[in-house]
């Protein structure tokens, strides 16, 4: 068996955080939901069922949910800091696709939310 590609997934993660352009976004805050999908080689984890060869999603939760509680003006902003992080912290992820949505954007308008997606390659791999 050869191994193509693999990726470690987290999704819909949920967040109360104070991040946005206008000041009441800051002060009150609005509900955010982030999907991670990490390239990351799984072989050893395949051959050896042992977690240590794997990434441990509770510290990945942790690194995001750090990112989260640091307000910023712009949404981008807060999934490339995300993707920094993760880069930083595990220097085996070779890729990140972070899809970050505010939940209840202040645009005038009913809707599921409003977001950014980004698709990051760890050019120190």
């Amino acid at each position: 068996m050869a191994l193509k590609e693999s990726f470690i997934t987290l999704h819909n993660l949920r967040f109360h955080a104070f991040h946005g352009v206008l000041a009441q976004e800051r002060v009150v805050g609005n509900d955010y939901e982030l999907s991670l999908r990490l390239g990351y080689d799984v072989t050893r984890a395949i051959c050896s069922d042992k977690v240590e060869d794997t990434l441990d999603y509770a510290r990945v939760y942790q690194v995001v949910a750090q990112e989260m509680g640091e307000p910023s003006a712009l949404l981008e902003r807060v999934a490339g800091r995300i993707g920094e992080r993760l880069f930083q912290e595990f220097p085996a992820i070779t890729s990140a696709h972070i899809h970050l949505v505010k939940r209840n954007p202040p645009m005038g308008t009913d809707s599921e939310g409003a977001g950014v997606e980004l698709y990051l390659i760890n050019d120190k791999t």
